[in-house]
This record gives C-alpha cells, sequence and structure tokens, in this order.
C-alpha cells in the first residue's frame, strides 16, 4: 500500500510540473505519432515479404532482418523523443524552464549514442524473442525462456537510466553503462522503482483508461450498430466512431505511462547524480535535496 500511496503522489507531483509547462509533454506526444507513422510503414514491406516469399528459407531471413530493423527504428524513435523530455525535466529543475530547442539540439548531439542504446535494445529484443518462440526443448528452453525475460527487463531498467546519463551528462553507451552501475553499486540510487510504485500505477491508470475507452466506444459503436436497422452504413460509422473512441484513449494512457515513466527515472538519476558529488565532497548523502516530485515522495 505505500508502495502505492508514493507512487501516486510521485505521479501528481510529475504532472504538476507538465502542467506548469506543457512543453514537457510534447515530446511524449510526438513520440506516440511518429511511432504509430513508423509502426505503420514499416509494417507494409513485412507483409509483402511475407506474401511473396513466404516458407522459403530466403523469405525468412528477409522477414527476420526486416524485423529486426523496424525495432531498431522504434526503438530510436521512442529514444530520441523520451531523450527530448529528459533534458526539458532537467531544464525545468535546473533552470525553471524546459526549452523545445534545447532539448532538440542535444538529442541532436547525442543521435549518435542514441543509435548504439537503440542497437543494444533491439539485440535484447531478438534475444528474448527467439527464446520465446522456442517451445521445444524442455526445461532447457524454459530456463532460457526465464533468463532472457530478466535479461530484458534489467536492460529495460538500465536504458531508462542510461538515457538521462546520456543527455545530461554526455556519456556514450559504455560509459552510461558504467555510471549506472557505479552509483547502483554504490547505493547511490537510494530509491527503487519498486519501492516508489511509479511502474504500478501507471500501469494500473493505463488499465484503467482502456477499459474505460472500451467501454464508452463499445456503447456509442454497438448502440448506432443497433439503432441502424440493419442499415450497413450507419453501422460502419458506428463501428469507426466506436474504434477511434477506443484508441484516443489508449493514445492518451501511451502518453500518460510514457511522460511519467521518463519524469520519475530522470528525477531518480539527478538525485543519484548529486548524491554522488556530495558524497565525492564527503558530505552526507542526506544533505543533499532530491529533486522536487522525489522530496515529495520522501516527505
Amino acid at each position: 500500500m505505500q508502495s502505492f500511496s508514493r507512487g501516486w503522489t510521485f505521479l501528481k507531483q510529475a504532472w504538476s510540473m507538465a502542467f506548469k509547462d506543457k512543453d514537457l509533454l510534447k515530446p511524449s506526444v510526438y513520440a506516440l505519432v511518429v511511432g504509430m507513422i513508423v509502426s505503420v510503414l514499416g509494417t507494409i514491406p513485412i507483409i509483402l515479404a511475407a506474401f511473396f516469399l513466404s516458407d522459403t528459407q530466403f523469405g525468412n531471413i528477409v522477414l527476420f532482418v526486416l524485423s529486426a530493423i523496424l525495432v531498431f527504428v522504434q526503438f530510436v524513435v521512442t529514444y530520441v523523443f523520451s531523450g527530448m523530455t529528459v533534458y526539458l525535466i532537467f531544464g525545468y529543475l535546473s533552470e525553471g524552464d524546459g526549452r523545445m530547442d534545447k532539448a532538440w539540439e542535444i538529442v541532436r548531439r547525442d543521435f549518435f549514442d542514441i543509435l548504439t542504446l537503440a542497437a543494444a535494445s533491439t539485440v535484447v529484443n531478438l534475444i528474448r524473442n527467439a527464446a520465446q518462440r522456442n517451445r521445444k526443448g524442455g526445461m532447457a528452453a524454459s530456463f532460457a525462456r526465464q533468463a532472457t525475460g530478466l535479461l530484458e527487463t534489467l536492460w529495460t531498467e538500465a536504458s531508462y537510466l542510461v538515457l538521462p546519463a546520456m543527455v545530461i551528462d554526455d556519456l556514450n553507451l559504455k560509459d552510461g553503462l558504467q555510471r549506472i552501475w557505479k552509483i547502483t553499486k554504490e547505493n547511490l540510487l537510494l530509491i527503487g522503482i519498486s519501492t516508489v510504485g511509479v511502474r504500478f500505477v501507471t500501469g494500473l491508470i493505463g488499465f484503467v483508461f482502456g477499459v474505460i475507452g472500451f467501454i464508452i466506444a463499445f456503447a456509442i459503436g454497438g448502440g448506432l450498430a443497433y439503432l441502424s436497422g440493419g442499415q450497413a452504413a450507419i453501422s460502419i460509422v458506428g463501428i469507426a466512431i466506436g474504434a477511434l473512441i477506443f484508441f484516443t484513449f489508449v493514445m492518451v494512457a501511451s502518453v500518460f505511462s510514457s511522460y511519467t515513466t521518463t519524469a520519475y527515472h530522470t528525477c531518480l538519476y539527478i538525485w543519484a547524480r548529486e548524491v554522488e558529488k556530495a558524497t565525492a565532497q564527503g558530505l552526507a548523502p542526506s544533505q543533499v535535496a532530491a529533486p522536487a516530485p522525489l522530496a515529495a515522495v520522501l516527505a
């Protein structure tokens, strides 16, 4: 219960920042729109390859390569706009204003590093998917699925913190991972996502948004279809309106989750960064004030 309470408190503080500076939300919206476009465009060649080259060794290779490219591009889109959110939050907390022009400049500066992070995430994703598809092999295959699942979970958490290291401290992937390992090993990450409960809260709210969207969509779409009296045109319009409503709720939930999760890890990294500096100067970690959203959680 305490975990949920802390997660809810952080969520309110993070969105208080967003309401005061609307720029903080823009990258999450951009990521959603661009991500959808990339997914649609990237799916077309995969469908064509599956149709014309199915059941051949060459076709399987082409499908694998096209799928890997699509996953990679999706990660690039996610990290580019998440990186912008990181810098906007950093600017807001340090200067009182998150500026889009500076965020774009930082992302361009770190674009190669973002590509390496996306490439690493793609490899982890492909390994995880390969293990999940392998349903044969008994206990060995089961162990492989569990191990790769754990790998993906750990890597996802690491990438959430490596991205702020790249954006805020201009570190590459190797140095960013070393930095995260160091501050984690030295117990400078004094509060974890399992304690704050951000993941649970965002997941719950996303689920609620989805259910509400589905109920409203079903009521409107199904109602119009029922009242159409068998007229196909009205039924199609009703279904289309229902689908639009449902996906609108899903999109809002996606933006909500993306921004909140990025805000949490950014604040966590900023705090760990300041604690690291204070420790090097001989000060106690307790003397370092956490960023406002985290400070409210710990109060």
